[in-house]
């Protein structure tokens, strides 16, 4: 007799996977938001993360935002729901100037992971992602300075309805992304980091918008 349960051993062998991304992604955030100058520099606390220098915003608003942000996409990657999540620079017309896009893939099978082996090699890959962010700005042209920014997660609806339900007793409420803040005019793709391991695979490429290189589109 078969069963389509996930055996406890890989579940708890996933929500690791889950932690680790989620820590990842955190400190992701908080180095674009400081290497592309969406916050006064003085925000900012330099830090170490996987022996990487990196820059963590102070501002209490900004913490809370990305906390609450990074336990909804805990949730996806613990069902292993979420396909790509994207952190979304926009202009003062709300159209996109700046896409980073983390494409997380899953593998299909996870191997021991009480080998030291393992997570050695997993944090020599996300601190290359880091050193990447932190010359990120080299790679890509300015920003308006009146850019905003925000998170997309690109999941399922099904997966979507039970995040709503989770997140509006907490009071933060996931909505369904405008379509203009998904559609970028003419992106060029730059390819910034690929990890690919028994724990995690994940891609990060950022797509930059004609209508920031052009000030006579915007």
């Amino acid at each position: 007799m078969s069963s389509s349960s996930t055996p406890i051993e890989s579940t708890s062998k996933i929500q690791v996977a889950a932690d680790i991304v989620a820590e990842f992604l955190e400190v992701a955030f908080h180095c674009i938001l400081h290497n592309r100058d969406l916050y006064p520099a003085g925000v900012f606390e330099r830090r170490k993360k996987y022996n990487v220098p990196v820059h963590m915003c102070l501002h209490p608003d900004v913490i809370q935002y990305i906390a609450q942000i990074l336990e909804s996409i805990k949730l996806l990657l613990d069902t292993r729901e979420v396909d790509r999540v994207s952190l979304v620079i926009l202009d003062h017309q709300q159209n996109p100037v700046e896409r980073f896009v983390f494409e997380i893939g899953y593998p299909s099978k996870y191997t021991d992971f009480s080998s030291d082996i393992l997570f050695t090699e997993l944090e020599q890959s996300l601190r290359a992602f880091l050193l990447k962010l932190n010359v990120c700005d080299a790679m890509l042209k300015p920003l308006p300075n009146d850019a905003t920014w925000v998170i997309h997660i690109h999941t399922n609806d099904c997966a979507m309805l039970r995040l709503e339900e989770k997140q509006i007793l907490k009071n933060f409420p996931w909505i369904e992304a405008e379509e203009k803040q998904k559609t970028m005019h003419s992106p060029t793709l730059v390819p910034m980091k690929t990890v690919s391991s028994d724990i995690v695979k994940m891609q990060l490429f950022v797509e930059e918008s004609a209508m920031k290189c052009d000030p006579s589109t915007s």
